[in-house]
Order: C-alpha cells, then sequence, then structure tokens
C-alpha cells in the first residue's frame, strides 16, 4: 500500500472521524491492494469458481 494512497483516501473523508474508521478504511484499502497484486499475477479465480465455492459456503 503506498502511503500517497492512503493520504489521499483519508484527505476525502469527513473532517471528524475516529480511529476505527480509519482502521477501517486502512483495512479495505489493504485488501483492495492484494486483490489487485492477485489479479496481475494470475491468482484470480473464473466466475464459475467463485460460484462453486460460494455454493459450498452456502449449503
Amino acid at each position: 500500500m503506498k502511503k500517497a494512497a492512503v493520504l489521499e483516501s483519508i484527505s476525502k473523508m469527513n473532517e471528524e472521524i475516529s480511529i476505527d474508521e480509519i482502521v477501517d478504511r486502512l483495512l479495505i484499502l489493504e485488501k483492495i491492494d492484494k486483490g489487485r497484486s492477485q489479479l496481475s499475477s494470475g491468482q484470480s479465480k473464473t466466475e464459475e469458481q467463485a460460484k462453486q465455492k460460494l455454493a459450498k459456503w452456502l449449503s
């Protein structure tokens, strides 16, 4: 995660924010960054694979 992305995201938040809101935002940014990295390295799943996995979770 790049500092610039963190600062930009936080600067778009309301003036009054809690530490919990900042932590939540950082966790979301980290997950998005991880997902993008996985996509670029070919570690993604097809839509059909995702549906199969979801079906297992829901049963």
